[in-house]
């Protein structure tokens, strides 16, 4: 494993499949800078089922945004613009899997996730934008953020919901 770190890098150690080993694991190092889930998974602050939920939705996201193509200005201009692309399919599965987290979690939670998972937002950010300070505002943005990745796990199928006779459905990580 190479030691030789940036002096202000912000890493943690993961174990991955190795690719030159079927089945075999091997331990690499992540950066965790600008990548909140990460931070959280690597502090055992979510679980498995949380952090994949949250990487399948930044994904699902990636894969249905469809922003501005940059401009080459090497090229010759011409009139007129270039046909839209069409919208492939992979791009709406993406799409509707996004509707369907956000019409589950709601707009509160799906908004929350949105500014961790694609903003990058940390919970002193999250608590800042909402106009709220202090720590328990940022203990309450963190715990509500991982309630949202819960509700995200049970959509994307990592997860289930269990319904206890004394309280409301309550979901639970699929390595609990």
């Amino acid at each position: 494993m190479a030691t030789d770190l940036l002096r202000n890098a912000l890493v943690a150690p993961i174990e991955v499949d190795d690719p030159y080993e079927a089945g075999e694991k091997i331990a690499v190092m992540r950066s965790l800078r600008n990548d909140p889930l990460a931070g959280l998974h690597s502090r055992q602050q979510i679980d498995e089922a949380q952090y994949t939920a949250g990487r399948y939705f930044q994904r699902d996201f990636e894969m249905a945004e469809r922003g501005p193509k940059a401009i080459d200005p090497s090229k010759e201009a011409v009139d007129g613009g270039m046909m839209p692309e069409p919208i492939t399919e992979s791009q709406q599965r993406a799409a509707q899997k996004l509707a369907e987290v956000y019409r589950a979690l709601g707009p509160d939670l799906s908004a929350l996730l949105h500014d961790v998972l694609i903003g990058g937002m940390v919970r002193a950010q999250l608590a800042a934008k909402r106009g709220l300070a202090g720590r328990e505002w940022e203990e309450f943005f963190g715990r509500r953020f991982r309630e949202g990745l819960d509700g995200a796990a049970v959509v994307y199928g990592l997860a289930q919901v269990r319904v206890r006779p004394d309280r409301r459905p309550a979901q639970i990580s699929a390595d609990q």
